[in-house]
């Protein structure tokens, strides 16, 4: 039989580091592995990155893209610029199935032209975008175009995969999305990169780590406001920032305005330089603001913390506050700045006599075991290419 051609559709992949990245390079290489021809059409990314040659079972195709003052590729004019070229080149591409990651936008783009050239398409699922615009500062129509675009693309599709079953079924409420379609692929990350062992960052004091996307719904400057509460008692403390997003202005400012010594912004970093970061850290840390839509999400950083052995420290409700708890990867706490400095607290308290450690080892093999990117991806392929006729159908 000739292998199946497959080609995923995405604004965003490696070099640029980012939980989707991640995801759907595990997803290429699992294709791969199951003897599919794989192609990611994709961005260029930011000058700061170089692409360069990566050796890879997958071609890469990048388009150039606008990018927003962060030089990432978020609102509706960034968006666009990626979707229609995908669009014209989808149409020219010879492929089997195709693969959508978010937005919305760029599912449309990959719905339409998979009608046109009469083959089925896959819809990743890693958010639901519409329940996050539902308690954001966007007009009531943004969000209702929002919706008809998720629905289009999660619904038309021939399969959908989800990175949980929390996920799955905030889509199933919001697009009506029937469950029989769908494929749980849990979220997870790179194990042989994210270890207990290998090099720790030489930052010289007890510090804090926060790595990933600085959002709106994920408000990360309730870390600001506790570490500022326990600096009296604590004044080498410190909060090293790795990521980037739509809020790190507004966060900047904080942090110039409670701890503009104790907090650190290091921007993106490479993968194996965050792993250094999150093996020397007292805590990492992890946040959703409750109630905002996104309660059923959880956070990539909780994964890489526990594969790195170091402790979650995560404000925050759902889901994810759960994860943590039940299997002991760190404390979940409540979302306000006395919870999180007294959890900081203890943190430190417990990093200085040594109980840190303790729980070092079964974080890391609960995240080889539960939290496997390779591993997940390798499913997710499994799935959709053992499926292909009902995909079809």
């Amino acid at each position: 039989m000739k292998p199946r051609k497959v080609v995923i559709v995405s604004r965003i992949f490696l070099p640029e580091p980012a939980a989707a990245s991640f995801r759907l390079a595990a997803l290429a290489r699992g294709f791969a592995a199951e003897g599919a021809d794989v192609t990611v059409l994709t961005t260029r990314p930011p000058r700061s990155m170089a692409a360069g040659s990566v050796d890879e079972p997958y071609e890469i195709v990048r388009v150039p893209v606008l990018r927003d003052s962060e030089d990432y590729v978020r609102g509706v004019a960034q968006y666009l610029s990626f979707d229609v070229q995908a669009f014209a080149r989808l149409l020219l591409m010879d492929a089997d199935i195709v693969v959508s990651e978010p937005p919305p936008t760029t599912g449309l783009a990959v719905w339409l032209s998979s009608a046109l050239r009469r083959r089925p398409y896959i819809w990743y699922n890693p958010d639901v975008w519409t329940s996050a615009t539902l308690n954001m500062d966007v007009p009531g129509v943004v969000t209702q175009l929002m919706r008809a675009a998720e629905t289009v693309s999660a619904r038309r599709a021939g399969g959908v995969i989800t990175v949980s079953e929390a996920m799955g079924e905030e889509l199933h409420r919001v697009t009506g999305t029937s469950w029989d379609k769908m494929f749980v692929a849990e979220n997870g990350i790179d194990t042989d990169t994210f270890t207990p062992d290998g090099p720790e960052e030489p930052v010289g004091a007890p510090y804090f780590v926060y790595a990933g996307s600085i959002s709106e719904w994920q408000g990360m400057d309730i870390f600001i406001e506790g570490l500022a509460r326990i600096l009296p008692r604590h004044p080498e403390a410190t909060l090293q920032v790795l990521g980037r997003g739509p809020d790190v202005a507004r966060v900047q400012e904080v942090a110039a305005r409670l701890a503009p010594r104790n907090v650190v912004f290091h921007g993106v970093q490479p993968p194996a330089r965050t792993a250094a970061f999150m093996r020397g850290a007292v805590a990492a840390l992890a946040s959703v603001i409750p109630h905002a839509g996104y309660d059923f999400s959880k956070p990539t950083k909780l994964y890489a913390a526990a594969a790195c052995g170091t402790p979650s420290l995560y404000a925050g409700v759902g889901v994810a506050a759960e994860l943590v708890s039940d299997n002991e990867l760190g404390v979940p706490v409540d979302f306000t700045p006395e919870a999180v400095a007294q959890a900081m607290e203890n943190a430190l308290d417990d990093a200085a006599h040594g109980r840190r450690a303790a729980l070092k080892g079964r974080r890391s093999a609960w995240a080889r075991e539960h939290a496997s990117l390779a591993a997940s991806g390798r499913a997710a392929a499994a799935w959709v290419l053992s499926g292909f006729g009902d995909a079809e159908r």
